[in-house]
């Protein structure tokens, strides 16, 4: 591990709050193991996909930076009319579906842009974390006083904030979590899901789809944190005084750099200076590591009894959904079904009326509609179905009412 360190293929970080230090790929290695899976996996010589994502960029960047106030009204105009066309088109039921193809090249060349963003944030991390070194280091070379230092400090607070980095990251954060842009693109993702070709990409490209909203907050969480972190960090850095002591250690570095200097002629640098350090032989280890014994722990096991199962919880249900390929549009077809009937439906009253037929997967599947389209009754229900194994199963889950008000969002 040591030579993989000094390669630059791993790096080595402690997070604050953490017991041990992490190693984690370096962003270099990173991006060549994706440059190699680049050339296993070619894209075909040249998709109508990524020309169109080509097009629509130059547009839209063409539209943005005119200045021209007529010819943008013009080309709005333009987009009116043609939405108008269009509009009327749908409306003689002459709608224009993409072909099956198109769709699944179309949602590859989107995966891969999504995943592209996963090396960006590590490059932005990388630089916020070089600026915070570059900032400290200046701090501690400083001669000046400790208003000086705090100009130097705040200074260096604002020079993050105002970087390349950090001003691109701030407007991709503002957009991702933005309530609009994020039920937009939740929205999305499922309308995509529910549609026929999905069941055609293989289970790694179907469950990223799933985890992408959740994937780019968790990435761009830990970056934006890690931002946060380094400004609490500098101020207790200046604020504690410990950049004094790290400026008293570099002088006394320099000090016994200059005294070698000056006796580099009179000693030879394999001559004994009969001079020796004692160094302690005891093993530095963190307190967190270690753990008094429980005698508890070697007792003799009580018989096993038959306990109460426990409620599902939403949040594991996420999990089995992104794990799983489910029938949403049988299942949104169901509830939709019942709901012309009553005003509204809970999850239990789904089932007796449609039994499950992916078993647990129909329980699961209708959890997650509920959680997304449904209301919590702040109660909970026991639901049953048949396993695969023709064996009956029940569950307590929460209980989630369907509204004949919110159809709509399940059509």
């Amino acid at each position: 591990m040591a030579n993989w360190l000094s390669d630059g293929y791993l790096e080595r970080r402690f997070p604050p709050g953490a017991t041990e230090e992490e190693y984690e790929l370096s962003t270099a290695t990173v991006e060549a193991i994706r440059f190699l899976s680049a050339i296993a996996e070619p894209h075909s010589a040249a998709t109508e996909s990524r020309l169109s994502l080509v097009i629509q960029a130059l547009g839209g960047l063409a539209e943005d930076t005119d200045a021209d106030r007529q010819r943008r009204i013009e080309r709005l105009k333009a987009e009116q009319a043609r939405i108008d066309s269009e509009i009327e088109a749908i409306q003689k039921g002459q709608i224009r579906i993409l072909p099956r193809d198109s769709a699944l090249e179309r949602t590859r060349e989107i995966i891969s842009l999504a995943d592209d963003l996963t090396g960006d944030f590590r490059r932005v991390r990388d630089q916020f974390e070089q600026l915070n070194r570059d900032l400290r280091g200046r701090i501690m070379d400083s001669d000046g006083n400790r208003g000086e230092v705090l100009d130097s400090l705040f200074a260096g607070i604002d020079l993050i904030a105002e970087s390349e980095a950090g001003r691109t990251f701030s407007a991709f954060w503002r957009l991702l979590t933005d309530p609009e842009q994020a039920a937009m693109l939740e929205e999305s993702i499922d309308s995509v899901m529910s549609r026929e070709f999905v069941g055609e990409l293989d289970m790694r490209e179907r469950h990223f789809l799933l985890r992408l909203t959740r994937n780019l907050l968790a990435q761009g969480g830990a970056v934006h944190e890690v931002l946060q972190t380094f400004a609490r960090s500098l101020k207790h850095f200046v604020q504690s005084r410990e950049y004094l002591e790290q400026r008293r250690v570099n002088q006394l570095v320099k000090e016994a750099q200059r005294a070698a200097l000056a006796i580099k002629d009179e000693v030879k640098a394999t001559e004994s200076l009969e001079h020796s350090l004692e160094l302690t032989s005891s093993r530095l280890r963190s307190l967190s590591q270690w753990v008094l014994y429980d005698p508890s722990l070697q007792a003799e096991p009580e018989a096993m009894r038959e306990g109460e199962p426990p409620p599902i919880d939403l949040e594991s249900v996420s999990e089995l959904v992104a794990q799983s390929e489910i029938d949403f549009r049988t299942l949104k077809e169901h509830v939709c079904s019942l709901l012309e009937q009553r005003e509204q439906a809970s999850i239990g009253d789904v089932l007796d009326h449609f039994p499950a037929e992916q078993g647990l997967g129909s329980v699961v599947g209708l959890l997650a509609l509920g959680s997304r389209h449904g209301i919590k009754g702040g109660s909970v229900e026991t639901v049953a179905w048949v396993g695969e194994d023709d064996q009956g199963r029940r569950a307590r889950i929460p209980k989630i009412f369907f509204l004949r008000d919110r159809l709509d969002e399940l059509v």
